[in-house]
């Protein structure tokens, strides 16, 4: 199975803040016992680069890189282990760095002219973002009417409360969110309650 299939049949991508790489592994464990082996570590910390690495190498869950900026980010994402690149924007930089190193790009694109242009690139799924304040499932749903062959990750703003209305679009791959991974919770060590999250998570999912 490819990366997007992969993220497709998942329907979830939590996206984690990680501010020690020590963390990683009990968080990686979490998320796969509560039956969503599917990771975006984002380049927000520090942290970004050893966490990718610590949980590649579980060999258990699919990770990626989230809010990838430069080609540099690339090269050390997929150096850690990353199997997929994820950015707030679209830059063809990055898009086109992914594809040397053979890895999924998944760009950040919110209007028709954003998404013209990552065809363009040779891309056919981006990640909508943020999807909260650029109109939420209501513009995907009408962006999806054009562009048939667009598939969408949206992230930001997106919670049990609204999940459905996003996954009940078939335009939509998976949606991507932080609410089964709340970056106390991993400061804290509750690894347990993330795994309840996540299980709650995916059984919410499924009814959508």
């Amino acid at each position: 199975m490819d990366t997007l299939s992969a993220l497709s049949a998942a329907r979830l991508v939590p996206v984690v803040v990680l501010d020690d790489a020590a963390d990683a592994d009990a968080l990686a464990g979490a998320l796969v016992a509560g039956g969503l082996p599917v990771a975006e570590v984002t380049f927000r910390t520090a942290a970004a680069q050893d966490s990718i690495r610590a949980m590649a190498a579980r060999g258990d869950i699919l990770v990626g890189a989230g809010t990838v900026l430069t080609v540099e980010q690339v090269d050390q994402a997929v150096a850690a282990g990353a199997a997929y690149v994820v950015s707030p924007g679209l830059s063809r930089a990055v898009v086109e760095r992914c594809r040397e190193h053979g890895v999924l790009a998944l760009p950040g694109a919110v209007t028709a002219t954003e998404i013209q242009a990552a065809l363009e690139l040779g891309l056919s799924t981006v990640k909508f973002f943020p999807a909260g304040t650029s109109g939420g499932a209501a513009a995907i749903a009408a962006l999806a009417a054009p562009f048939g062959g667009v598939s969408f990750v949206p992230t930001g703003g997106i919670g049990p409360k609204n999940l459905h209305d996003y996954l009940s679009i078939p335009a939509v791959a998976a949606v991507g969110g932080s609410w089964m991974v709340p970056r106390d919770r991993v400061k804290a060590g509750d690894f347990a309650g993330i795994t309840e999250l996540t299980a709650q998570a995916v059984a919410l999912a499924a009814r959508s």
